[in-house]
């Protein structure tokens, strides 16, 4: 596409109303009900669909697709990023009328990096057609750690903070307590930041991590920066009410992990083979139809059959009745 800096500025503008108008409406502290998330999610997916519709009637189809495919990858993998985000909650203790607010600011930190490492992919890949090769082979074998880390069948892993959280942690010092929704407060004649600062950082910080995967999987179907970025902040701006929406079936979704893997497995293929044709050789190159259309299909058999394995296990837990389990108890800042 060819995109004027007229356009840019008004889409960020766009964006930038979004997230103000999300961020006026959830602006009092309050628990999010189920009816809330769900009316806010279905409101994100059809200003999406929305956006689609508007890149095909003026660009056209392939376009559309790239931006289709885009969204539906990262909304897809942003799912994998709740079960860090449920985590990091448990790991600060966050009280649940605050969460909303922590997701808020969070995804709006991990949009910026996010932009920053979107304009950083375009300039390497304009400058450098074998950075394909790498970005294929990084997403087959992060399909691969996947597979092996859903193998393990491992107990959720305690979140460990980044060293850059530490490092702000040590320099500013962090309040024993929440006080609201304030982010900085005086104690003992200094400037502390609050548990409320630090958690939203940790949920900017971490996404960054998925940005590694999910950042050359949307190269992978397109290599448009307009389509990169409105992909991926659509797909980030609905996170928050996917959270409180889903977050009692992330457990229930135990083939995830194998789903995700294929996806990313796929399109490193589909990066590879980019590259050869690149590089002059003959190979064929999987169109954005078929690459629509296996994404879609993996995500509706990975929920079909995670389901049908979820309520297998709660029958069987029914009838011989659940393991014991150590309580888990929350971890304060």
């Amino acid at each position: 596409m060819d995109v004027s800096l007229t356009l840019w500025v008004l889409t960020i503008v766009g964006l930038c109303a979004l997230i103000a108008a999300d961020f006026f409406i959830g602006r009092k502290p309050h628990d999010v009900s189920v009816k809330e998330a769900g009316i806010w999610t279905v409101v994100w997916i059809v200003l999406a669909a929305l956006f689609g519709l508007g890149l095909l009637i003026l660009e056209g189809g392939r376009p559309a697709g790239e931006f289709f495919a885009g969204y539906i990858t990262e909304k897809s993998l942003s799912v994998d990023n709740l079960f860090v985000f449920v985590l990091i909650m448990a790991k600060f203790a966050v009280p649940s009328k605050y969460q909303q607010r922590v997701l808020l600011v969070g995804v709006l930190i991990a949009l910026v990096l996010r932009a920053i490492f979107i304009a950083a992919g375009a300039a390497i890949i304009a400058s450098f057609s074998w950075v394909f090769y790498i970005f294929g082979a990084f997403l087959i074998w992060t399909a691969w750690k996947l597979i092996q880390e859903a193998r393990a069948d491992q107990e959720d892993e305690e979140y460990e903070e980044n060293k850059l959280l530490k490092a702000a942690e040590r320099r500013f010092g962090v309040a024993d307590r929440y006080h609201g929704t304030k982010l900085w407060i005086q104690q003992n004649g200094k400037r502390v930041m609050t548990p409320m600062l630090v958690v939203m950082l940790a949920i900017g910080t971490t996404d960054v991590l998925f940005a590694l995967d999910s950042i050359p999987a949307i190269f992978g179907l397109t290599q448009d920066p307009y389509i990169v970025f409105t992909a991926n902040a659509f797909a980030l701006m609905g996170l928050r009410q996917l959270y409180f929406l889903i977050g009692g079936l992330l457990r229930k979704l135990v083939h995830l992990s194998y789903g995700l893997s294929i996806i990313l497995g796929f399109i490193g293929v589909k990066l590879v083979l980019h590259a050869l044709h690149e590089s002059g050789v003959h190979v064929p190159e999987i169109s954005i139809p078929v690459s629509l259309g296996v994404i879609c299909s993996v995500l509706v058999v990975t929920t079909i059959t995670s389901l049908r394995a979820s309520r297998k296990q709660a029958q069987a837990e029914a009838a011989t009745g659940p393991a014991d389990t150590p309580a888990r108890t929350d971890i304060d800042v």
